[in-house]
């Protein structure tokens, strides 16, 4: 036996390797975002900035943890930012028209949970492929805010609203509040709770649960449910940031979304899902759009960036699997 082969533990490099392979693509993507930004721009890592970085992420992470659920069911609802556009038109219409913040907020989650619901029942109901569902209800939530606003912004002056997005509790923004508020509701409810259970199943194992004698559709329109309702809270923070509804505000940010679900590591397949994957996938996205912001790189190229981003996280995590 050779004097190195007692001074070094067995195992210690191959368990060392193991443990980096452990680390997702998406964790290596975001410290190399902020190292690259930090080197092109001083005012990346400012104190004002990272929290600007947090503010902007929060609309972003409330889309995508619901997305994470409606991705491990095998389904995906590119439907979102169509309905949280519409229920930002509608949650600032009952504003400008009655002045109740409540009562605004409340028919904005309305709209966003019939959404939800809708997707849910031609999905778990009628078989019906999710792509195509919830391309159709896009159309039907897009049509809506334009016809509801003849393509013009809704401005809202209204002092409760404006809180919500620049007001603080205990020296902490109300809007990092409600984010964390959404993401320990929705770790409870994925990994605490029956319902989260038969998420995983959903997509894991779908059959174990109908021979369970369990109702699985029911739990399938559950989670597009908890999508579009999380479509309507986001409303008020959309609207709250820019103190008007506008019908194509949010038209785009469920690429986002999914973007940031699968560079999370969440997969379509197997009912594999991570939710502070998905936060990291947030934190790179919000990232990457706020680095190339400052850069002033067009917007047009960012979209292509962030395709990009998915397929350099794909990448390294199917690298480390082969190794």
């Amino acid at each position: 036996m050779s004097e190195n082969s007692i001074a070094t533990p067995p195992g210690t490099t191959s368990t060392f390797s193991a443990e980096l392979r452990r680390v997702p693509g998406v964790a290596w993507i975001l410290g190399l975002l902020v190292l690259v930004f930090a080197l092109a721009s001083r005012d990346f890592l400012s104190a004002p900035n990272l929290l600007n970085i947090g503010l902007q992420s929060v609309i972003l992470l409330i889309l995508a943890l619901p997305m994470t659920m409606i991705i491990m069911t095998e389904g995906v609802d590119i439907s979102m930012g169509a309905v949280l556009t519409l229920a930002s038109v509608v949650l600032a219409w009952v504003l400008a028209h009655d002045g109740s913040l409540p009562l605004a907020l409340a028919a904005a989650l309305v709209t966003g949970l019939a959404f939800g619901v809708g997707n849910g029942m031609l999905v778990a109901l009628l078989k019906m492929p999710p792509f195509v569902v919830t391309l159709g209800t896009m159309g039907v939530a897009q049509g809506l805010a334009l016809l509801a606003t003849d393509g013009q912004s809704i401005v809202v002056s209204n002092d409760s609203l404006q809180a919500v997005y620049a007001g603080s509790f205990m020296g902490i923004p109300q809007t990092l509040l409600i984010g964390a508020v959404v993401y320990a509701l929705s770790h409870w409810l994925l990994y605490q709770t029956r319902f989260g259970t038969y998420v995983f199943a959903l997509g894991g194992n779908p059959d174990a649960l109908g021979l369970a004698g369990i109702r699985a559709n029911y739990y399938l329109i559950a989670v597009y449910a908890f999508g579009g309702l999380m479509a309507g809270l986001a409303a008020l923070i959309l609207t709250s940031r820019m103190s008007s509804g506008h019908p194509t505000a949010a038209i785009g940010m469920e690429f986002d979304a999914i973007a940031a679900v699968v560079v999370g590591g969440t997969s379509f397949e197997h009912g594999n899902g991570w939710l502070f994957g998905t936060l990291l996938g947030v934190l790179a996205v919000g990232a990457l759009r706020n680095g190339l912001n400052l850069l002033t790189v067009a917007s047009s190229v960012q979209v292509s960036c962030i395709g990009l981003l998915v397929i350099v996280a794909l990448l390294i995590d199917g690298f480390k699997g082969k190794k």
